[in-house]
């Protein structure tokens, strides 16, 4: 019997980072948090975000997922997983890699929340000006 292999990949996405696992040996699981991706994700697209490394590359039934997300919100920790996933599966088999890059699945998202202001109500939004 061939012997289980991990492989690592962490994934960012505005304030959430994601520490993720892969096993070499597996069945299509994916736990976050200890718990089963569909339920840790609720809406449809965050589960589809989550699993499109493993669909794209073919190996959604072949290997096992575990991962650790904290920080941020439900929806930068998809993008978190999703990163984490995909770069650890370039990690499993470098030859995914083109396949991944072509889906936009290795890079990593840049956008987060802009710094408030000092003067201001946000970091755009000004306070409103009265006349008298």
């Amino acid at each position: 019997m061939e012997e289980i292999k991990e492989f690592f990949g962490t994934g960012r996405r505005k304030e959430a980072v994601a520490r993720v696992k892969l096993f070499s040996q597996g069945k299509g699981k994916i736990l976050i948090n200890g718990k089963d991706s569909d339920r840790y994700f609720t809406t449809i697209d965050q589960q589809v975000l989550v699993r499109k490394p493993l669909v794209v590359t073919g190996y959604f039934d072949k290997v096992d997922v575990k991962a650790k997300v904290e920080g941020g919100g439900i929806s930068g920790q998809a993008g978190a997983v999703s990163l984490g996933i995909a770069r650890a599966l370039t990690k499993f088999n470098p030859e995914l890699r083109s396949i991944l890059r072509k889906e936009e699945l290795l890079t990593r998202d840049p956008r987060s929340k802009e710094r408030k202001k000092y003067g201001q109500k946000g970091a755009r939004r000004r306070f409103q000006w009265t006349k008298r």
